[in-house]
């Protein structure tokens, strides 16, 4: 059973992240029959901590409650700085022992450090997903998801993810019940549908390739038309399979990847700007229905049209 809660704070820890475990861990609603925690912040020797806000913070416990937690988490550090070796040797024990080992946001670069995501799912903010996957070739990085459980290493996404990543290990350990209780105090969902695929930032951008960008500009100036990879190679003059071999060299995808990529992209900022229904916007990207729409939503970005809608469509429109 989940009592004791270490949280590891690095120099310039993220202030959001640690508060959002001191929120789900630190806070005492035992009155309200709910569980509470011996919650420990934790710096090496007991250090102050420079937050990345410009202030400091002064924990009150050295690495000690490390040894004893039955959860363990490393809150957003500056990852330029690897994490002293009393942090890594202390993350190596939880995780021997069975506890739970969490990271939030960029935490995930000091289980990396630890190697606690050899051979294992993982994930960190979409920013920083291909630069884990660099520094840590043997974890197995999934950008597009919100938290990831592996065994007893838990990995969260950005930011708010870490309410996410949080919620489902009380979800685990007290039921569903508790989680939902807790998140309604919180004012959050206790679930979230989805992964942060749809928060990506991917606009629309110009084609820049040394042949081919007069035919992909054509092509993204008229996604609505039916293109497929035999009409973009008849543009280029070229032989459906030697058009092929050309677009993945300058482009580094398939026709049909990237096609399918802009007209998404062109979905989602119609969602986002304008008042065109699901159909209209199905026609105007490409993709002929809604149905088809919807299908490459899920599969993309684990959303739907309508939900991306409601999270981001423009208040000025």
């Amino acid at each position: 059973m989940l009592r004791k809660v270490a949280v590891i704070a690095l120099p310039d820890v993220a202030v959001f992240e640690l508060g959002v475990f001191c929120e789900l861990f630190g806070y005492d609603r035992t009155a309200d029959g709910l569980p509470g925690y011996d919650f420990a912040v934790c710096s090496p020797d007991g250090r102050p901590v420079r937050t990345h806000a410009g202030f400091s913070i002064s924990p009150d416990h050295d690495l000690a409650p490390v040894d004893e937690a039955d959860l363990v988490a490393v809150v957003p550090y500056d990852t330029a700085q690897e994490p002293p070796a009393q942090v890594l040797d202390g993350l190596r024990r939880a995780h021997a022992r069975g506890a739970w080992v969490m990271s939030a946001c960029t935490g995930a670069f000091a289980l990396g450090a630890a190697g606690l995501l050899d051979d294992r799912r993982c994930t960190t903010h979409w920013r920083h997903t291909e630069e884990l996957a660099r520094r840590f070739p043997a974890a197995k990085v999934d950008p597009d998801v919100l938290y990831v459980a592996d065994g007893n290493v838990l990995t969260g996404a950005g930011t708010a993810a870490s309410v996410d990543a949080g919620l489902h290990v009380i979800r685990q350990e007290h039921g569903s019940a508790v989680a939902t209780m807790i998140a309604r105090r919180m004012v959050v969902p206790p679930h979230r549908d989805g992964g942060q695929a749809q928060f990506i930032e991917t606009p629309v951008v110009s084609a820049e390739c040394e042949t081919l960008q007069p035919v992909l500009s054509h092509v993204m100036q008229t996604l609505d038309r039916p293109h497929s990879v035999d009409t973009m190679a008849e543009l280029a003059h070229m032989a459906p399979r030697t058009f092929a071999r050309k677009f993945r060299a300058e482009t580094g995808a398939t026709p049909h990847d990237w096609l399918t990529g802009q007209r998404l992209l062109l979905a989602r900022r119609l969602l986002e700007d304008s008042e065109l229904g699901v159909d209209a916007i199905a026609g105007r990207a490409g993709f002929g229905s809604a149905a088809t729409l919807r299908h490459h939503f899920a599969h993309r970005l684990s959303t739907t049209p309508q939900a991306y809608r409601g999270t981001f469509k423009s208040h000025s429109v």
